[in-house]
């Protein structure tokens, strides 16, 4: 466990904040990066056996995260959003960085995970495995697969991207 980058975690006030420290932690382990994204977030719904938590369209500058995870990990259990955000954000980056195969990027974010945060942290429990989180990621009885509404951008994602003004 690296203790500087969990105590960073802890300090983390903001979505932000947590894509920041990520964007070092990936860094720090695979000497790769990339500036320039947005996050985008929109209700997707869930159903019983799962849910869509963010995906990155390729090519593209964009993450996009359901709400409805959120939303529900608010209602259930509050300690669970930011190792949530933290993991389906280095998931989605690492996406961004090329890596497309669902599978590998599952496995390196794992990897990643356990060499920052060691075995036994909530975000590597949730990297490993996030089924057994499915009582406080999804509606029971579900809420309707759907994209409702515009997508909200979030504001100072990439903090560390420098924005043109024109």
């Amino acid at each position: 466990m690296d203790k500087y980058f969990v105590d960073k975690l802890e300090e983390s006030k903001s979505i932000g904040d947590i894509f920041e420290l990520i964007k070092e932690i990936v860094w720090k382990t695979t000497k790769q990066s990339r500036a320039g994204l947005d996050l985008g977030l929109v209700e997707m719904g869930n159903v019983p056996e799962g849910f869509l938590g963010a995906y990155y369209v390729a090519t593209s500058n964009i993450i996009i995260m359901n709400e409805t995870p959120l939303n529900r990990i608010k209602e259930t259990d509050p300690n669970l959003l930011v190792p949530y955000i933290f993991s389906v954000l280095m998931h989605e980056y690492l996406h961004s960085l090329g890596i497309f195969d669902e599978e590998k990027t599952r496995i390196v974010t794992y990897q990643i995970v356990l060499e920052i945060f060691g075995e036994n942290h909530i975000i590597t429990q949730l990297s490993k495995d996030m089924r057994k989180f499915f009582p406080n990621l999804i509606y029971p009885t579900g809420a309707p697969p759907k994209i409702d509404g515009p997508v909200k951008l979030v504001k100072d994602f990439d903090k560390s991207c420098t924005r043109y003004i024109g």
